[in-house]
Order: C-alpha cells, then sequence, then structure tokens
C-alpha cells in the first residue's frame, strides 16, 4: 500500500472520529442520561402493552356479543400486538434520527 492508500485511510478513520465526537458532544449538551433511555423503553414497551391489551378486552366483549367460528380475543390480540409493535418502531425512528 502507498502513501495516498494510507492518507486516505487515515482521513476516513478521522472523520468517523470527528463525527461520534460531535454527536457524543450533542448528546451530552441535552442533558440526555440514563433516565431518559428509560424512559425511552418505557414508552417503547408501553406502546405495545396498550394496544394488545385494548385489542384482547374488545376481543373478550365481541366473543361474548358476537360469538362466531374463531376467536376475536386472539384476533385483535395479534392485530393490537401488530399496531403496538408498529407504533415503538416509529418512536425508535423518530429519536434515531434525532440523534443523528
Amino acid at each position: 500500500m502507498d502513501n495516498t492508500g494510507k492518507k486516505n485511510g487515515k482521513n476516513l478513520f478521522s472523520a468517523q472520529i470527528a463525527l461520534k465526537e460531535r454527536r457524543k458532544l450533542k448528546t451530552m449538551s441535552e442533558n440526555k442520561s440514563v433516565w431518559f433511555g428509560l424512559g425511552m423503553f418505557g414508552m417503547v414497551g408501553w406502546s405495545v402493552v396498550v394496544p394488545a391489551v385494548a385489542g384482547a378486552l374488545i376481543g373478550v366483549w365481541l366473543d361474548k356479543k358476537h360469538p362466531v367460528a374463531f376467536s376475536w380475543t386472539v384476533s385483535l390480540l395479534i392485530a393490537g400486538l401488530v399496531i403496538g409493535c408498529l407504533i415503538a418502531w416509529y418512536w425508535v425512528r423518530s429519536e434515531d434520527k434525532e440523534i443523528h
């Protein structure tokens, strides 16, 4: 490898380090701590749990009022779980965009 390849490699490495340093300084200046991370973790958890439980409760009610060959409870539980995962994905994606 000639000197040009070494210089390009060093420049790329330096640019990556500078980018990571800027991200770290930005995060530190915004005072995002461990508590912020735990809060986000809780937000993601609740965004999955609430639609899943709501779907299950509505499913139980529908099973009592309108019995059919399939289970409303299981169907709406799965639908709530999918909706909750989509909501959680949205929140995580938006926070990731804000950080980067």
